[in-house]
């Protein structure tokens, strides 16, 4: 999941995922400089998820459907990921 914020002194940048997008399909990704741009490529996600099935990745057609063809919103990732959060 992209994102560019402060915390305290310290900037925090997640470029995003080109493979496991999260709230949407398509490549995130970020270009770094002087600054940081936040980049969003959209792609063919059925040839995508067509080259994941043409592998011998043994979850392939999971991977295919799950994360490529539907991947999750980033509700449903942030309420998965709270539960592993430090408390």
């Amino acid at each position: 999941m992209q994102f560019d914020r402060m915390i305290g002194k310290t900037r925090v940048v997640n470029a995003g995922s080109i493979g496991e997008p999260f709230g949407g399909q398509g490549a995130f990704w970020a270009l770094i400089g002087p600054d940081v741009e936040l980049r969003h490529t959209p792609y063919d996600f059925a040839k995508a998820a067509e080259r994941v099935r043409a592998t011998n990745y043994p979850q392939a057609e999971e991977f295919a459907v799950n994360s490529v063809l539907q991947p999750p919103s980033e509700q449903e990732i942030l309420e998965l990921f709270s539960k592993a959060e430090l408390r």
